[in-house]
């Protein structure tokens, strides 16, 4: 093959990756076209990924392992080369979220990124990254791998009510994204409430908020802007937040009777009950 592009594997984790696919592959006397049929892809999307033009899935840094005998290369690395396509700005808080084992997070607008169904992530992402919508949403979901470690950290959430009621994505998805949640309570590791209308004013006015904390290293606090964010070790602000965190979870529903708004709000607005597994949509 003529003018084929050559990856710098110092560049990105994208690129590391394809130029590591591309000497592998060609270690094992693979053709791109055979390496596809091996792991039921196209040629075509092996070379896109060689040169770094298409972001690798999970799932197939998965069979790339089982079909050049990597021994789990490709698959630690993609979480690496996942992770960088997120926002520049929002990177270095997905690296702490995912080395935390205490997560606590109050959300005003849209449900945690860390509980969110592909399709309410989708519906969300569009609005902003059009272009690179299937590398971010794979990204978000990515996120998620956390709560899948033999140890996961605690995650505690409470949501507005008013996340509830706003119908992203259309009736179907926000249905799901519902159903979802009321998963989430059979979870030992996540404590979910939902803050409802009738508080009134609350710590929480001034904006979504996360709380990290470690096993050695300081507890962090992160809130974001418009494409921007700030996260700091401040034990002032740590306390601050730890406390206005604590006054909103005192303030929210039980997870008991938050469980229970949330089927309350499926059966009224979806014509769907727990359990079922249709949604009647007007």
């Amino acid at each position: 093959m003529s003018n084929v592009r050559r990856l710098d594997p110092s560049a990105s984790p994208l690129d590391y990756f394809g130029s590591e696919l591309r000497r592998r592959r060609e270690e094992a006397g693979l053709t791109q076209g055979e390496l596809g049929s091996a792991i039921f892809c196209t040629g075509s999307l092996v070379g896109q990924i060689e040169t770094g033009a298409k972001v690798p899935s999970r799932d197939l840094a998965e069979r790339l392992d089982a079909a050049l005998m990597t021994d789990g290369f490709f698959s630690r690395l993609v979480g690496l080369v996942l992770r960088s396509q997120l926002p520049t700005w929002f990177q270095p808080f997905a690296e702490m979220e995912a080395k935390a084992t205490y997560i606590a997070s109050y959300q005003a607008q849209v449900v945690y990124g860390l509980l969110q169904t592909e399709a309410y992530a989708r519906a969300l992402l569009s609005v902003g990254q059009p272009d690179r919508l299937d590398d971010v949403v794979a990204a978000r979901m990515e996120r998620q791998r956390v709560l899948l470690r033999d140890q996961p950290p605690v995650l505690c959430v409470v949501l507005d009510e008013a996340v509830l009621h706003r119908e992203v994505g259309g009736p179907k998805v926000m249905c799901d994204q519902l159903v979802h949640l009321l998963r989430c309570f059979d979870k030992p590791e996540v404590v979910l409430q939902v803050l409802p209308y009738s508080v009134g004013q609350h710590t929480g006015m001034i904006g979504a908020f996360t709380l990290l904390r470690f096993d050695s290293d300081p507890d962090l606090f992160y809130a974001e802007g418009y494409d921007s964010a700030h996260m700091t070790a401040n034990s002032q602000v740590i306390r601050e937040r730890v406390l206005g965190y604590a006054r909103l979870q005192a303030a929210a529903l039980s997870a008991e009777d938050s469980a229970a708004l949330i089927a309350r709000m499926m059966e009224e607005r979806y014509e769907r009950h727990p359990g079922s597994g249709s949604v009647a949509v007007a």
